[in-house]
């Protein structure tokens, strides 16, 4: 039995994720390092949780009504940094479910990786039944539009799209430990774990910038560096056939064959095209992890 077992039976309901990730390394080398600054990783996994804005959330300009919505919600922001955003990133992130995207939302994603760094912010929430994780993954709303509903935040930030759906949280505790290590480095994580309020050996950040301000601060920093883009499907296209010329026979099938070719397409109107036009998943092959649901989370640990 791998050391990890045990304590990974208690971050998640789910049995295959116990499996896939007693020999992964992101959750060895964060459970590591909590443990070598004196934190208990399950209190650190069941009480933070982390909110990805993608970068489709920072061409729709998302973080200020995030932050709001995190306020609203009872959720405190602990820690908030830039993330690089590359190819990697992505299929580190969803590795285990990355098995089931089509090629042609591959090839999307890859573009979107190259439109603007990321931001990530760690949250808290006061005492709640369930962990933070799993309650901020049931609040945030799924990733297919037509099951949004009123108060979470898919639905309040909009845009009613598969793919570009702005942001991402861990399921469970188990993948806070996991997603921990793919966004930061050593060094920052140990100032993010001190900064969390755990007792810690490691060195606190700079007390004088409160977390709110230094996402505000760093939300700025990314818009300046990328526009703010449209996400309506005629705009997208008008664009896409001003550099490929008239669709033959249909603009989906002239957009995956430029994007299968290589040929040079406005990359943000090909992924806001493709994601409207294109498949998004394969058809064929098991999922490796199915999300887990705050209904698994209570009829596993009540």
């Amino acid at each position: 039995m791998s050391e990890l077992e045990p304590l990974l039976a208690r971050l998640t309901p789910q049995p295959e994720k116990v499996a896939a990730y007693r020999g992964d390394t992101y959750v060895a080398e964060t459970v590591e390092q909590l443990e070598r600054l004196g934190v208990d990783p399950a209190a650190f996994a069941t009480g933070h949780s982390m909110l990805l804005l993608k970068p489709d959330a920072i061409v729709a300009r998302a973080v200020e009504p995030t932050l709001k919505w995190l306020a609203d919600n009872g959720y405190g922001v602990v820690a908030a940094e830039i993330v690089p955003v590359n190819r990697h990133l992505a299929r580190a992130l969803w590795y285990y479910a990355w098995n089931i995207a089509s090629p042609e939302r591959r090839r999307l994603a890859d573009l979107l990786v190259d439109i603007s760094d990321a931001l990530v912010l760690v949250v808290t929430a006061p005492d709640d039944p369930l962990p933070v994780p799993v309650r901020l993954a049931r609040a945030k709303g799924p990733t297919d539009p037509r099951k949004r509903r009123p108060g979470e935040l898919r639905h309040l930030l909009g845009r009613d799209n598969y793919l570009l759906n702005l942001v991402h949280t861990p399921d469970d505790p188990a993948d806070v430990l996991r997603e921990l290590a793919i966004y930061f480095p050593e060094p920052l994580r140990a100032r993010i774990i001190a900064a969390s309020g755990q007792p810690s050996r490691a060195a606190a950040g700079d007390a004088r910038v409160t977390p709110l301000e230094r996402a505000g601060a760093l939300a700025a920093e990314l818009y300046a560096r990328s526009p703010e883009r449209s996400f309506d499907r005629d705009t997208a296209l008008a664009r896409i056939l001003q550099d490929l010329g008239p669709a033959e026979p249909d603009p989906a099938t002239l957009l995956d064959t430029a994007l299968t070719n290589g040929t040079p397409v406005d990359p943000w109107s090909a992924i806001v095209l493709g994601s409207r036009e294109l498949p998004m998943r394969t058809g064929t092959g098991a999922q490796t992890l199915r999300p887990v649901t705050a209904t698994d989370w209570t009829e596993k640990f009540g």
